[in-house]
């Protein structure tokens, strides 16, 4: 069963930092347990933002990517 993110976030044609500023001002903002779903285009967002949510403690439920854009799904944890 797929996870239905609370809250999405477009960082289509945003590149480094962009997308992980808005990544973690969007985690900012949500309650815990709530999910964030991000969509992004820049090569380095994938690496980038599966490398915030574990600096943060939140958890990566899921990240699908192809050809030229990722979703990465994050599970606010504190």
């Amino acid at each position: 069963m797929a996870t239905k993110p609370n809250k999405e976030l477009d960082c289509l044609g945003l590149y480094c930092p962009e997308p992980v500023f808005r990544t973690r001002l969007s985690l900012d903002e949500m309650e815990v347990g709530e999910v964030l779903e991000v969509t992004a285009d820049d090569p380095a967002a994938e690496e980038d933002l599966q490398r915030l949510a574990k600096r943060l403690g939140h958890e990566v439920v899921s990240v699908e990517s192809d050809d030229d854009e990722v979703k990465i799904l994050i599970k606010k944890l504190k």
